[in-house]
């Protein structure tokens, strides 16, 4: 088929297509029927890849469209659940946030009366220790110092220095002058050997161990019952106690 013909013959338009499609195929046809047989091989290789390439891009477009549109909807599922988690969890929050009881109230004063109050009464004061009990006195026997104690008073009942030999005699034949002296027999007790010894009370409370309480006690009852110790001594001569 020579190209003159080619060039004269109509070109055909198939019904749908669009004008702009059908003016690309007339030109390539125009261009191919002027070319020979291997540049028309060589045309239709390279309009082949163009349409090729174009369908590749077209497809990866396509594909790269609808991989952005499954990450959208990706993104949507996974932000939609941290939405709603997020809304399940304000109620809680706000739940929280209110008071758990209402709040406590101080007691009210109790109404005043009017009256004065009392004072409280003071604190009983601490009651004062008992004193220490006096240590017992400690009898001493000391028979040097009874006589001359016992010579010192003999003018205060009204005898003269004579009479002391007497009553030395008296009492060392009862006691030798010892404060302690007891009779194992008969439980006399002290220089005087009084019977009982608690006679000797009456002059002091110490008469168990002070000397001079016992010979004041002792002076005494000589001068009242005999009048003077020389006669006290005679007595217990004739008697062996006086």
């Amino acid at each position: 088929m020579s190209g003159s013909k080619n060039q004269s013959r109509p070109v055909a338009r198939h019904r749908g297509e669009p004008a702009g499609k059908n003016k690309s195929r007339t030109t390539l046809r125009r261009v191919a029927a002027n070319l020979g047989t291997g540049q028309r091989m060589a045309v239709v290789a390279g309009v082949v890849a163009v349409f090729i390439g174009a369908g590749a891009a077209t497809q990866a477009a396509g594909q790269a469209l609808d991989a952005q549109d499954m990450s959208r909807a990706s993104e949507s599922r996974t932000v939609q659940p941290s939405a709603t988690a997020s809304a399940a969890a304000t109620p809680s929050a706000n739940a929280s946030s209110k008071p758990s009881a209402a709040p406590s109230q101080a007691p009210s004063p109790a109404p005043s009366t009017g009256a004065p109050q009392a004072p409280a009464p003071a604190a009983p004061a601490p009651a004062p220790a008992a004193p220490a009990a006096p240590a017992a006195p400690v009898a001493v026997d000391d028979p040097a110092g009874a006589q001359a104690y016992a010579a010192s008073v003999l003018s205060s009942y009204g005898w003269g220095p004579g009479e002391m030999s007497a009553l030395t005699t008296l009492w060392n034949k009862e006691s030798d002058w010892r404060t302690t002296a007891t009779n194992a027999s008969s439980g006399a007790y002290g220089i005087v050997q009084s019977l009982p010894g608690e006679k000797m009370a009456s002059e002091g409370a110490d008469w168990q161990s002070n000397y001079q309480t016992q010979i004041r006690w002792g002076l005494n009852y000589i001068k009242e019952r005999y009048g003077s110790p020389s006669a006290a001594w005679a007595f217990h001569l004739a008697h062996n106690w006086y």
